[in-house]
């Protein structure tokens, strides 16, 4: 989805829901980025699952390490902000997670559709965040904006807050900074 639609928010309340962290064990987050390195993207994770892990190792250890830390494991892994659209490098990274238990999940989030397609795994889900209507943008903002306050007491402001919102076009982060 578009920047700003609210893909990291929405896979860092997953992330750490209650239910989600009970269900998961291990769990990790990467954000990734436009530095898609797959060596440092595995030693981020291996940190994340093993803290006492040695960072010096070449990438063959890192990913037998990798590979026992998941094995038997129903797990979590959150790669947030994807640009990397090298199939060869998420085969490549993607290898240590095959011995996890049945159930274990990668949640990827990226802006580019093409990441996405190559990300895919047998029994993807994908969706794509779209744009908030007027509605529902107009609620957040007044959320943000008037902490929940009677707006109509204030017309002036109302008109105001609706024009930002119009300009915002839809976009959560836009109008919960301006708020």
């Amino acid at each position: 989805g578009m920047p700003g639609t609210g893909k990291t928010t929405l896979a860092r309340l997953a992330y750490n829901d209650d239910a989600v962290v009970k269900h998961f064990s291990p769990r990790a987050w990467v954000c990734v980025s436009v530095e898609s390195d797959v060596e440092k993207i595995t030693k981020a994770i291996l940190s994340d699952i093993s803290p006492q892990s040695n960072d010096s190792k070449n990438f063959n250890r890192l990913q037998v390490e990798l590979s026992q830390s998941l094995a038997g494991k129903r797990f979590l892994l959150v790669l947030d902000d994807v640009w990397n659209r090298n199939y060869e490098d998420w085969n490549n990274l993607r290898s240590p997670f095959r011995g996890g238990a049945k159930g274990s999940k990668v949640i990827v989030t990226t802006r580019d559709r093409g990441v996405a397609l190559i990300m895919q795994p047998s029994d993807n889900y994908h969706h794509s965040l779209e744009p908030l209507s007027d509605d529902d943008c107009w609620s957040i903002f007044v959320q943000h904006a008037f902490e929940n306050r009677d707006i109509q007491k204030h017309p002036n402001l109302k008109s105001i807050g609706k024009k930002i919102v119009e300009k915002c076009d839809g976009l959560p982060l836009a109008f919960k900074v301006l708020g």
